[in-house]
């Protein structure tokens, strides 16, 4: 049964929650709101049409449209498709690479991390070692790893030593996208096999015990008690990989190229790119596309796929496992009762 708080401890509560929700809101709420605000405005400048210095003004959809149609005006007010060269015109090569290193990293993370996580998670010597040197990669940061894949991506670098092979992996487009997602993989996977690890950790070793007695397989075990019970941490693992390689920047940039028409340029670049050109208006515009997609993807993982990153069904998931065990363990003994039965019969002839 759960606990029921008195008004006067709700109170207390909310008293001591206030600052953190106040830095909260100004660290984080009030530049949400503003890129918002600015969205909705027209860009400071000459008026085409009174060549009379503006000073903005509401847009409307006007950005939005810009990036999502593709729709520019001319100096005599005109609206028209935007020629080759204007940034409006990368937006969706830009969504597609994105979403597209968004799938393919995080899913070699989540195997990776998960095999990871499993092996750090047996009793063995030098298992702390092993941990700590693991977290290396995650702990360098970006901007040195993108160098240092870029040494090892060169034409004469060591991958194309080794391999024999010529690839011109910083130029070619699929090279490119490969290199990046390798240089990727290889820094974030710790980060994965981490938080994995500490769901793994949170499992009690009585289910796996009781099930080694019931005579549950290995596989069993993983099936029917570690996938459940490391749900909640793995969802949450790849909920904060997706969050984070949807806003994925310096990686590419860095190992490949800065330019908005490259192979590998993402949303994140076509932001910083607009607002290089002083068109901080439009660039609000796509930053709130950023950030909405990043909230629906949030709200998908968390509302169907699982993730719990209150830690409210820790509890309900483990009772459900260990349900799922006993009646696997029980499906398996009925199956095998039969043949006991049997050879204590012809034991007694």
């Amino acid at each position: 049964m759960g606990r029921v708080s008195t008004p006067k401890q709700s109170r207390a509560a909310a008293l001591l929650i206030a600052p953190t929700m106040i830095v909260l809101a100004i660290v984080i709420g009030y530049p949400i709101v503003r890129a918002i605000r600015l969205s909705f405005q027209a860009d400071k400048g000459l008026d085409p049409t009174t060549g009379v210095f503006t000073d903005g003004g509401f847009a409307g959809l006007e950005h939005y449209l810009y990036w999502t149609t593709q729709r520019c005006m001319s100096p005599s007010g005109a609206v028209s498709t935007c020629p080759p060269g204007v940034l409006a015109t990368d937006f969706w090569p830009a969504l597609r690479i994105t979403l597209f290193f968004t799938v393919v990293t995080v899913a070699l993370e989540t195997l990776l991390g998960m095999w990871m996580a499993t092996v750090m998670n047996r009793d063995f010597k030098g298992r702390g070692m092993l941990r700590a040197a693991v977290l290396i990669p995650w702990a360098i940061p970006t901007a040195v790893t993108a160098k240092l894949w870029q040494f090892i991506f060169a034409d004469h670098g060591i991958i194309n030593s080794l391999l024999g092979t010529h690839v011109h992996w910083t130029t070619d487009p699929w090279a490119a996208r490969i290199a990046v997602i390798i240089a990727d993989v290889w820094k974030t996977t710790p980060f994965m096999a981490l938080l994995i690890l500490a769901g793994l950790q949170m499992i009690p070793k009585d289910l796996y015990e009781a099930a080694r007695v019931d005579g549950a397989s290995r596989w069993q075990m993983f099936t029917q008690i570690t996938m459940p019970l490391v749900k909640p941490a793995l969802m949450v693992a790849v909920l904060f990989r997706t969050l984070d390689a949807l806003r994925m920047y310096d990686l590419p940039v860095i190992l490949i190229s800065s330019s908005s028409n490259s192979p590998t340029a993402t949303i994140s670049q076509l932001v910083v790119e607009d607002m290089r050109q002083n068109h901080f208006n439009s660039a609000s515009a796509l930053s709130t596309l950023v950030f909405l997609l990043i909230f629906f993807v949030a709200f998908v993982m968390i509302r169907f796929l699982g993730a719990d990153v209150s830690g409210s069904g820790d509890q309900r998931i483990m009772k459900r496992a260990q349900r799922r065990a006993q009646k696997q363990a029980r499906k398996q003994q009925a199956q095998t009762r039969p043949a006991h039965a049997k050879q204590r019969k012809e034991a007694t002839r």
